[in-house]
């Protein structure tokens, strides 16, 4: 990067050219960078830890807690049948509960922390992208506040989203794979333009790491392509009129950068092989269907935190774009142009994609969180610069004023100056108070599609030695392993061999009715589990799933009681 270049990017508290830089200026200015990171971190914590082990885990987690508690080779084992795409995060999660052990909060922990280095990095990439999208001889308290600003508001709307809560406390990839797609949007940002090969290359192991915990994390690398297009070097445009002759200025699409093309491809070839496994295995999500308007209503209202929330946060999303193209003139690089296709451009091409082929979840594009957090902040700053310049015209004082320098007498001017924060404080306000249910709400277990806690307490409380369990059908068998002591009191006549010794999740069953019926003596009470997100009982597909209730009919067994937890159904059938 060209020495102007350095100057037009002059970090908060920098003073003006050829002013010194006080001492206390600069140990305030270190202060405050440090500040617009910690405070969204800490919130994170705080506000993704708290209850963290309250609400129940659910299916997906148990799936986790019975991966992870295996050994190293089995995991392996299961992994070239099954679940490759998240064995990166089973094998991390293997050393996690080997040093913390695995209980709800122990399991979450990691997602958690996760979630507090992404709040981090999304207040750092809110920040230097304002800072890169101010013109070079932007006033000095203009230049420390408006990024400084920027990027504490990313955090913060980051940190507090019900959504980010939801992951933090949920014993999966997501909130890892958010983390690393947020470092490489930072890296993107330190690396052009300019950067050099070193960042490149952190780049590259960035985003082969978001896409290693889920390949669809690797669509972070279309939105950054797109990025880069909008925002290609371009030179200044000829004055008008032109000259006969003069060169026509480019268009702001421009070409992609060599350094990223590389890093991309490097990041590409290394998953290669992982990504062959994980192709072969994409008949696990199958289950997926078509997307409706429910699916973009859906994504739109859990983004936001809750359908009253979807407006305020659409205008202000809006607001930072507009600000961004705006407020300093258009600047390539700004907060728009790396938040916008990072919201857009990834569940736009898994809905689209889904129509022919189905492969969109909402878990799926939850890294792009994060993208609208900064738009949410860049249209809070853009209130604060737009609620600040009627001010100044009425005052005559120029623009350098609203931020009080070392030796202004700043007291008085102070006061005044953080009269525009006031319409930002405001929004903020009301956009916390309409955050406190869905905050409240996101922690209750019957926000998770199981209550598995539950079923394993319904199951404690009511089994009598001698009952039998029928899981219909087989891979109800997860439910199970969530909270196991009490459902490893019956006895699973079915069972063939055992979902550590099979190398699978839910393990495998005899194929024999015959051979089921002659297991079926004895037997006063049975205990049917299952679980669909219709909330019906289900229909049986397999020959010894129509055994099971044939056998019970025979037996002249009748429904005792059922419960529900959640998508899970336990029916309990005896005399």
């Amino acid at each position: 990067m060209s020495d102007t270049a350095e100057r037009g990017l002059a970090e908060p508290g920098s003073a003006e050219p050829g002013q010194a830089v006080p001492k206390e200026r600069k140990g305030l200015a270190r202060w405050a960078d440090w500040l617009v990171i910690a405070v969204p971190a800490v919130t994170a914590f705080v506000v993704g830890g708290y209850q963290i082990g309250g609400p129940s885990l659910w299916r997906d987690e148990a799936y986790t807690r019975d991966a992870i508690t295996r050994p190293v080779g089995k995991i392996f084992a299961l992994l070239a049948h099954t679940d490759a795409v998240h064995g990166a995060y089973y094998l991390l999660l293997h050393v996690v509960v080997g040093l913390i052990g695995t209980s709800a909060t122990a399991l979450r922990f990691p997602s958690l922390c996760a979630m507090v280095v992404a709040a981090a990095f999304t207040a750092a990439i809110g920040r230097r992208a304002a800072m890169l999208a101010q013109a070079p001889n932007a006033a000095g308290g203009r230049r420390a506040l408006v990024p400084a600003l920027t990027g504490l508001l990313s955090g913060l709307v980051f940190a507090t989203a019900p959504f980010m809560t939801y992951y933090a406390q949920t014993a999966r990839s997501y909130a890892i794979v958010t983390m690393f797609a947020t470092i490489a949007s930072y890296l993107l940002l330190r690396a052009y333009p300019g950067g050099g090969w070193r960042w490149w290359s952190a780049y590259a192991v960035a985003v082969a790491l978001t896409g290693l915990f889920n390949v669809f994390g690797l669509l972070i690398l279309v939105a950054h392509g797109v990025t880069l297009l909008l925002t290609a070097s371009a030179p200044a445009p000829a004055p008008a009129p032109a000259p006969v002759g003069a060169v026509r200025p480019r268009s702001r699409f421009g070409r992609l950068p060599v350094g990223w093309l590389a890093a991309s491809a490097a990041a590409v070839v290394v998953l290669a092989p992982f990504l062959r496994v994980t192709y072969s295995q994409r008949g696990q999500i199958s289950w997926l269907t078509r997307p409706d308007f429910e699916t973009i209503a859906s994504l739109c209202r859990d983004f936001a935190g809750s359908t009253d929330l979807i407006a305020v946060f659409g205008l202000l999303a809006l607001g930072g774009v507009t600000a961004s193209c705006l407020a300093d003139g258009w600047r390539p690089l700004n907060p728009a142009a790396i938040a916008l296709p990072w919201l857009v451009v990834p569940p736009f091409l898994l809905i689209a994609v889904s129509f022919a082929d189905p492969v969109y979840d909402e878990r799926y594009v939850e890294f792009c969180l994060p993208a609208l957090a900064i738009l949410v902040a860049s249209g809070l700053v853009g209130l604060v610069r737009l609620a600040s310049r009627p001010r100044l015209r009425r005052t005559g004082r120029p623009a350098r004023a609203w931020l009080p320098s070392a030796g202004r007498a700043w007291l008085p001017s102070a006061g005044r100056a953080w009269l525009p924060l006031a319409a930002a404080a405001v929004v903020a306000l009301g956009i916390a108070l309409l955050l406190v249910g869905p905050q409240g709400a996101i922690r209750q277990s019957s926000q998770r599609p199981d209550n598995l806690r539950l079923a394993s307490a319904i199951v404690a409380a009511n089994e009598r030695p001698g009952d039998v369990v029928f899981y219909l059908p087989l891979n109800a068998r997860v439910i199970g392993t969530g909270y196991p002591a009490p459902f490893r009191k019956l006895r699973d006549i079915a069972a063939a061999r055992s979902a550590v010794a099979s190398n699978t999740l839910a393990g495998t069953e005899i194929s024999s009715p015959a051979l089921l019926a002659s297991r079926f003596t004895d037997v006063q009470r049975v205990w049917v589990v299952s679980g669909q997100s219709n909330g019906k009982f289900p229909v049986p597909y397999t020959r010894v799933d129509k055994e099971k209730l044939a056998l019970l009919a025979n037996a002249g067994l009748h429904i005792l009681h059922r419960w529900r937890a959640g998508e899970v159904l336990l029916t309990l059938y005896g005399h």
